[in-house]
């Protein structure tokens, strides 16, 4: 009986190694396929927050009622600011603006003027219901990764929609994208 108590005792044992090591394998190969994957930077909810704050209060310091979106890399929403009396508009304005930046990874003036010198890029305009190619949208730049997109609307002018989003990425250490004479 003792015999085969040993045997059992050494074939468990021989199990055991067996066991581990395919674990061992697996483990690795699930490292390997992790390591693969693509490392993509989140923009955190209080940075968007941040930056929603910094680009209301831009525009309420020259008097101008606003609403301002933030978006991540994928167009989706973050952060949402309506300043006191900004029209209703300003609401779709702003998350469409702040879209078009972080899906095109352009500010939205630039584009806006680039489909008016180039008739054939007009099209753009109809990619989906959420571009708007109108001047006030930044895209989020940090590290060197676009990382998503701020959008202002309300202004009286796309040059100060713009001056504002700019604020929010100054807020929040982003890459500059409106000149600093604008």
């Amino acid at each position: 009986m003792q015999g085969n108590a040993l045997i059992v005792s050494k074939c468990a044992k021989k199990l055991s190694a067996t066991l581990l090591l395919v674990s061992c394998l697996l483990s690795a190969t699930a490292v390997c396929a992790a390591e693969e994957l693509p490392k993509e930077s989140v923009l955190p909810l209080a940075m968007a927050s941040k930056a929603v704050h910094a680009s209301v209060e831009a525009c309420k310091k020259d008097g101008y009622r606003v609403s301002v979106s933030v978006v991540d890399r994928a167009g989706e929403l973050r952060a949402m600011g309506r300043a006191d009396g900004a029209g209703p508009h300003t609401i779709d304005s702003s998350r469409k603006k702040a879209y078009t930046a972080a899906s095109l990874r352009r500010p939205t003036s630039e584009l806006a003027e680039l489909i008016g010198k180039v008739p054939t890029l007009q099209a753009l305009r109809e990619m989906n219901d959420n571009v708007l190619m109108l001047g006030g949208g930044l895209p989020i730049e940090i590290g060197g990764e676009v990382v998503g997109g701020v959008g202002v609307g309300g202004a009286p002018g796309a040059h100060l929609d713009d001056a504002c989003a700019q604020a929010g990425l100054d807020a929040i250490g982003a890459a500059p994208k409106v000149p600093a004479s604008k």
